[in-house]
């Protein structure tokens, strides 16, 4: 499957909203070594990163949940809507 770092990021802003929600900055990065994108997640100077393997990136793109993004994604948002509470 082709696509680009933008169509991914498209993609996983759509089936998980809860990331613009939330006011997460999202970034994508392939990482060649690993055949995995790094997502990468901010609010302020709070960052998080996952790896999203190349066949669950392109089951994504196919319109199928990564449920372990999305499990993660979940935690971050509370992990950094935490941290920014203790500034």
């Amino acid at each position: 499957m082709s696509y680009t770092k933008e169509d991914l990021k498209k993609k996983l802003l759509e089936m998980y909203p809860e990331i613009s929600t939330y006011g997460l900055s999202t970034g994508l990065e392939f990482d060649v070594g690993k055949e995995a994108w790094v997502v990468s997640f901010s609010k302020g100077i709070h960052r998080r990163h996952a790896f999203l393997d190349k066949k669950d990136a392109d089951s994504c793109m196919e319109g199928n949940a990564c449920i372990y993004l999305g499990i993660l994604i979940a935690q971050y948002i509370k992990d950094l809507e935490a941290e920014i509470l203790q500034e």
